[in-house]
């Protein structure tokens, strides 16, 4: 994809949804770190099902900790690797507590020496919560940025580079939910749905299809 093909990409996207939000529930910064770490290899439906239930009860650093393992791990158990996320989570919100006032920190070494947290949560939590221009490559940013020619890249940190350095800056702060939903939706992993996809005109996969049809 060159420069004007990017423009119109994201303008596209922007126009059919022009405030995109994470499709996980929160309340608070907190919760969102919380969701965040127990969506890793889980989808944002099951995460939010069982953070229903836990966050009235425990919405803090502290109530986590109050509720002990067995207590979250109670709340969490339907979530895939619940054992080893309740671990971090309790880990991270004695952290929490102790080092940083039960807050969640705003800078990127910070949230990164937190169990459980790596680049792809730590992006997430600076983009939605502080309004950084991060992007969180997941599955679905990796997928796009490659078979779309937005950003390839061999390697999640290679994408992410690409993507930070290949968006225009008036897409940024929005571009990883927008890539994220045209990944969970539309540009699916199997099968793509070419056919309906308001962007197939600027993306490589969809410009080399339709040369095909021709």
């Amino acid at each position: 994809m060159n420069a004007q093909q990017i423009q119109t990409f994201f303008a596209t996207l922007r126009a059919a949804n022009p405030s995109p939000q994470t499709e996980l529930e929160y309340a608070s910064v907190f919760e969102l770190l919380s969701a965040v770490l127990l969506s890793a290899q889980a989808t944002d439906v099951g995460v939010n099902k069982a953070t229903r239930r836990l966050f009235p009860v425990a919405n803090t650093p502290q109530k986590i900790l109050t509720l002990g393992l067995e207590g979250l791990s109670e709340y969490i158990r339907t979530i895939g690797l619940y054992r080893s996320k309740a671990k971090h989570l309790m880990a991270t919100c004695q952290i929490l507590v102790e080092q940083h006032g039960g807050q969640v920190p705003r800078s990127r070494e910070a949230l990164e020496a937190l169990p459980g947290v790596g680049r792809k949560t730590a992006n997430v939590v600076l983009n939605v919560a502080f309004g950084e221009p991060t992007m969180a490559v997941d599955t679905h940013l990796f997928r796009v940025s490659n078979r779309t020619g937005l950003a390839p890249g061999k390697t999640p940190l290679a994408v992410e580079m690409g993507l930070l350095k290949r968006i225009p800056a008036e897409f940024m702060v929005d571009a990883h939910h927008w890539l994220i939903l045209h990944g969970r939706y539309v540009c699916k992993a199997r099968q793509p749905l070419c056919s309906a996809c308001t962007v197939s005109s600027q993306c490589d996969h969809g410009r080399r299809l339709q040369s095909v049809l021709d």
